[in-house]
């Protein structure tokens, strides 16, 4: 007889093995995070429509959810003959403010990057920008706006001037921040290996500043957005803040919700592609 204790595991409760429950668990985490966000928005319609029923302020100011959807149709499509919005659909009004945010963002960012590292590495060179920077931080932009249509014009130049002016600070800020917070003794060993400047910038400083870099071109993305409107305030159409400010002149509030959820649920789009792309180039980020 042999005399080998036997090791009794203890039952599962739920009588199912913990590698067939850890998938499991899995799936019920992607569903909770899929059905809240589906449920809260279902929950804001219901609300909405509660709203406009109860005759509290009028359809022209308040709009059910049945008059935005008619208002999205008709702007995507051609309909009684008129095609889309002023000419243009939807989905070509979004397209051309697209395009005016990723050429103003892509500059600001660029320009922000540049001297963030700058600002980052030379003492003076932070000295000498960093006031200016922060002046223009808080500098709304309808406060330079029509400054900007004097000096350039009505045509492209002053609303992608405004937009890469609006990016730029987050991106110039988050970058200084992120190179002065790199490391020294990192700095130190890389230098003591024999690296030039160049190469302690390129192996040592940007790939620890990156994160934080990655995250002020978001927040750049992010402001560029909340001033597209302010942007094509002046000879805006065809683009999607034009179409609002042109709808608003008479009081066509559907086509103006049209024209807000259109701006917002495309930045929700490319802030995720952005967040994406964010954990994908550094994916150690949040990992000790």
């Amino acid at each position: 007889m042999s005399l080998t204790p036997t090791v009794l595991k203890p039952a599962d409760p739920a009588g199912v093995p913990p590698e067939t429950r850890t998938p499991v668990r899995g799936v019920r985490a992607r569903v909770r995070r899929a059905a809240l966000p589906l449920g809260s928005l279902l929950l804001f319609l219901v609300l909405w429509q509660l709203l406009a029923e109860s005759g509290t302020w009028s359809r022209t100011l308040v709009p059910p959810p049945s008059a935005v959807w008619d208002a999205f149709v008709d702007v995507s499509t051609t309909h009684d003959g008129v095609r889309g919005y002023n000419g243009t659909t939807l989905v070509e009004h979004l397209g051309i403010s697209l395009r005016r945010i990723a050429l103003g963002a892509g500059i600001g960012v660029a320009a922000g990057v540049v001297l963030g590292l700058l600002m980052g590495t030379v003492g003076w060179v932070r000295s000498l920008f960093e006031p200016w920077i922060t002046f223009l931080r808080t500098l709304p932009p309808l406060a330079y706006f029509s400054l900007l249509v004097i000096w350039l014009g009505i045509d492209e130049e002053p609303k992608v001037t405004l937009l890469a002016v609006a990016a730029f600070p987050p991106v110039a800020v988050s970058t200084t921040a992120a190179v002065a917070a790199v490391p020294k003794s990192l700095i130190e060993a890389a230098r003591a290996l024999g690296g030039s400047r160049w190469d302690v910038v390129r192996d040592v400083v940007v790939p620890s500043a990156l994160p934080e870099t990655l995250t002020g071109v978001r927040l750049a993305v992010g402001v560029a957005y909340s001033s597209l409107v302010a942007a094509e305030l002046v000879n805006g159409l065809p683009g999607i803040g034009g179409m609002v400010k042109d709808a608003a002149n008479y009081n066509n509030t559907p086509v103006v919700l049209v024209g807000i959820i259109a701006i917002g649920a495309s930045g929700l789009i490319i802030d995720g592609l952005l967040l994406r792309l964010e954990r994908t180039v550094v994916p150690w980020r949040g990992r000790a």
